[in-house]
């Protein structure tokens, strides 16, 4: 894993077994975050740890059991943000434990609290 702050490989593709490359390059972050999903009925919670962050997605390893294709919703306390920001993101890929998400409904104030954090994250990386 990559130490804190670090970029990631810009031209790694955005989930195992794509060749679509990723639109804005992923830095390595390390947050508690909560899932939440409707499943069976129900709505259910999980918890994990990011594992890096982009402006369109987040990587992390949960305790729960999502599916690719599924939408979920993220609460993820990121640096610079009184509060844990709340997104609706959908499963790109699972591999075991580690899950990749896309955001999907960012407005104008998440999408500039995420080009904050990964300029910030890019300036302790040394980028």
């Amino acid at each position: 894993m990559a130490a804190p702050g670090k970029k990631l490989a810009p031209n790694k593709p955005a989930w195992p077994g794509s060749s679509h490359a990723r639109r804005y390059p992923r830095f390595a972050i390390d947050v508690r975050l909560q899932v939440r999903m409707f499943q069976d009925g129900e709505f259910r919670n999980c918890w994990g740890r990011s594992t890096e962050l982009g402006q369109d997605g987040i990587g992390a390893t949960l305790t729960g059991d999502l599916e690719a294709g599924e939408i979920v919703s993220l609460d993820i306390p990121l640096p610079l943000t009184p509060y844990p920001v709340k997104v609706r993101a959908i499963v790109r890929y699972r591999q075991g434990l580690r899950y990749g998400f896309e955001f999907l409904t960012l407005n104008e104030t998440q999408r500039d609290m995420l080009r904050r954090v990964c300029e910030m994250l890019a300036t302790k990386s040394g980028e």
